[in-house]
């Protein structure tokens, strides 16, 4: 059960129309947010940083971001965020082979070296202690610029905050995550936890 419990997606109009974001991201509007509508400065806020975290500015395709997010909330133990990345990656176009192997980024060839330092600077800075250090650094900027380090350490941050709010509240989690988490990520041994 929920620490606290999820208003309705009309509690708030402002929140309502700004969490319209979210059907295309999801399908469906998140329980993290509409819980966040108790005090509506922090839905609309959170809203507005997602979108803008989230927005294609180029490199960092939108595919990828979300990749990052779910090696973040891999790393933190986030079940409910972990669905919820995997089913954005898939809505936003990572390819079939990545969805089916993100487990396996590392060494499975769908990922491009790229690629695996995005993700790898996911996985260091989701740690507690943080990890990220000069190895790191140097790998980013062989294919990443400054511009796009700071896209990237938003989607971690992003969902940073996330995982501690999900984990916290212990969300339910949404039929369509669920889908998707147990469709890509049940495999290995993915399950609802806590947000039932």
């Amino acid at each position: 059960m929920p620490l606290v419990t999820p208003l309705s997606a009309d509690h708030d109009s402002e929140t309502k129309e700004l969490a319209n974001f979210f059907n295309e991201t999801l399908g469906f509007c998140p329980n993290s947010v509409l819980t966040m509508q108790h005090r509506p400065a922090i839905s609309k806020a959170f809203i507005n940083l997602n979108k803008a975290v989230m927005a294609n500015e180029g490199r960092v395709t939108s595919a990828l971001k979300r990749m990052i997010a779910w090696v973040s909330s891999n790393a933190t133990g986030c079940r409910y965020c972990q669905a919820h990345a995997i089913r954005a990656a898939e809505r936003y176009g990572a390819e079939q082979e990545q969805l089916d192997n993100i487990w396996e980024y590392k060494t499975h060839t769908a990922f491009s070296e790229a690629e695996r330092v995005a993700l790898d600077f996911s996985l260091a800075a989701s740690m507690v202690p943080n990890m990220v250090d000069e190895k790191i650094k140097v790998a980013l900027y062989k294919f990443w610029n400054e511009g796009e380090v700071v896209e990237m350490l938003g989607v971690i941050s992003l969902f940073g905050y996330l995982n501690r709010w999900n984990d916290s509240m212990g969300t339910s989690i949404e039929k369509g995550a669920v889908e998707s988490g147990n469709k890509y990520l049940g495999k290995y041994g993915w399950e609802k936890g806590k947000h039932l």
